[in-house]
């Protein structure tokens, strides 16, 4: 039944210490160190941090310089110009941005390129921007770090830049009056992995700790949060503090706007989870950017009427569900190439491009394929003598270093490690197909391509009890570089028929060490064929805990099984 190799990890002194030092079960312990929490007081920071542990903006290299020339802008009363992305993580750097430095007097306005008029990034020509609206002080937030022709533009005409980001450079830094992006060598700051919104949060910390308004900094860490998520950075270190409480933050809103995008998402009256970020708010952000209508995302955060956020909304969920209809017919025709031609079994990175699929969704369907067939996936979509690329990439496998071989032929690439874009001319295309194919055969071993279930710990079903559940919701919240536990429990009988549920999903009871759970199994159904009543089972399984009629509950989701 499993096509996944099952690595269960060893138990460390770590762990052990742990457990003795913070008194908590030996499971919990685990999982901590197997996250690279082995320390005492890393694991309780990372247990029970607070807002009170947030490091020092000025540590970062540039924060100094950044302060001062806004709030000369804001003395002088200069018009500042904020140009963002037109992704969920861009889009809210603005929206916090504008809100900060108007909240301390400034004159700011902002612009979002749109993806498919004008791809990512500043560009040279968006000069012509800051002179229509008279601008004397730029401010990049989640972009600008390959900027160098733009600010050297708008240099030459007297408008200062300060760039705020989270990207790895060029050859050549800007020449900004600041450069704000703790990813740089030189940078000094002791977190490197924020998102673009945490950059900006760290420049509106300073500016309002300044000012003596350190109680308003908090109220942004509602944004913080969703941006973190959406922009799938990992959840450790400070972002996990921003990610964790500003979840709490989100039980309480007054922005009109997130009110009632939240309302929308049946999510008001219950403690929002990062779940909900990643899969309810966060599309809807994202689908006005992906359908080339970001701006309506940014007039969402500051509508003043419920009437017309309430109506903002309605057209993003509309947009959404246009996203996820394309999004379900590139997957479909992409798969069904994949599969006819066997290219799985040929490629160790897969790449395929249509002049008929859409450029705003070719990313996420690039993570669906990616997850399926366990290795990287690049889509492209081929708009006149134009591919614009996007990829993503498996856990073993960092895909902008890929890219980075094969330099020469694009005329604009970046990203990170799993997630990446790029453009390159159409008649390149099969160099870049060869290219690529021939970096992935030196760069990705075999072992990387099987499919690897990573086992936290045994925990049989009596060890789920309430010390463990009340620990274990202390690891939450999960994401990249904090993913869900997984336990294992041994010889677990199944005690109830499975059932079916909406055609797709399996539930039953099972039981082992003297504990009855029920068991849920997500998109699972082909597995009712294969266990019933009586079966015996090694289960690979998460913890699931909801809220049911005012009542706590506990599932365990099945991640895996054998025989």
């Amino acid at each position: 039944m499993s096509s996944a190799l099952w690595i269960v990890r060893p138990p460390s002194t770590a762990a052990h210490r742990l457990a003795a030092e913070l008194g908590i079960p030996l499971p919990i312990a685990r999982v901590l160190a197997n996250r690279g929490v082995g320390e005492p007081e890393a694991a309780r920071l990372f247990l029970y941090g607070t807002p009170d542990q947030f490091h020092d903006p000025y540590l970062m290299k540039g924060m100094k310089e950044a302060v001062e020339r806004i709030e000369r802008a804001v003395e002088r009363k200069e018009r500042v110009l904020i140009f963002g992305d037109y992704d969920v993580d861009g889009v809210l750097s603005v929206v916090m941005l504008h809100r900060a430095l108007t909240s301390l007097g400034a004159e700011a306005d902002y612009f979002i390129p749109e993806r498919l008029a004008d791809g990512y990034g500043i560009k040279e020509h968006h000069a012509g921007i800051v002179a229509e609206k008279n601008c004397s002080l730029v401010i990049s937030v989640d972009c600008g770090i390959k900027a160098v022709e733009f600010t050297e533009k708008v240099r030459r005409s007297g408008i200062d830049v300060i760039i705020t980001d989270h990207h790895m450079p060029g050859d050549a830094l800007p020449q900004a009056t600041a450069i704000i992006d703790p990813v740089l060598e030189d940078s000094g700051y002791p977190y490197r992995q924020l998102a673009g919104v945490g950059v900006v949060f760290k420049l509106i910390q300073a500016l309002l700790e300044k000012r003596g308004r350190q109680d308003s900094v908090s109220h942004y860490l509602k944004l913080v949060c969703i941006g973190t998520v959406a922009d799938v950075v990992e959840l450790k270190g400070e972002n996990r503090l921003f990610v964790k409480h500003g979840l709490k933050g989100l039980e309480s809103v007054s922005n009109i706007g997130l009110k009632s995008l939240i309302e929308a998402c049946g999510i008001n009256g219950r403690a929002v989870s990062e779940a909900d970020l990643g899969f309810r708010l966060g599309p809807r952000i994202n689908a006005a950017g992906r359908m080339g209508l970001t701006e309506l995302a940014v007039q969402l955060f500051f509508s003043k009427s419920v009437e017309e956020s309430q109506a903002l909304v309605k057209r993003l969920d509309e947009l959404n569900y246009r996203r996820q209809r394309t999004e379900e017919k590139i997957f479909e025709q992409a798969r069904e190439k994949i599969q006819a031609r066997s290219l799985d079994e040929r490629y160790r990175c897969l790449v395929l491009g249509s002049e008929q699929w859409h450029r705003g969704v070719i990313g996420i369907v690039a993570s669906k394929l990616k997850d399926l067939f366990h290795r990287p996936v690049i889509l492209f979509a081929y708009e006149g003598d134009l591919a614009h690329g996007s990829g993503r990439s498996i856990s073993d496998v960092p895909l902008i270093d890929l890219l980075d071989s094969c330099r020469d032929l694009f005329l604009s690439y970046g990203g990170h490690r799993y997630a990446v874009g790029c453009t390159l001319p159409l008649e390149r295309m099969a160099e870049f197909k060869s290219a690529i194919n021939a970096a992935a055969d030196r760069a990705i071993p075999d072992e990387s391509l099987v499919r690897k279930l990573q086992i936290d710990s045994p925990l049989p079903f009596g060890g789920i009890d309430e010390a463990f559940l009340d620990n274990y919701g202390l690891l939450l919240p999960f994401g990249v570089g904090n993913p869900k536990p997984v336990f294992l429990a041994e010889s677990v009988e199944v005690a109830g028929e499975p059932l079916l549920m909406n055609g797709k999903h399996l539930k039953f009871l099972a039981r082992n060490d003297g504990r009855v759970f029920e068991v849920l199994g997500w998109d699972k159904a082909a597995l009712k064929q294969k266990i019933g009543r009586g079966s015996v089972l090694d289960l690979a399984y998460s913890v699931h805990m909801s809220e049911y009629l005012g009542e706590s509950r506990v599932s365990l989701v099945i991640e895996d099984l054998k025989p």
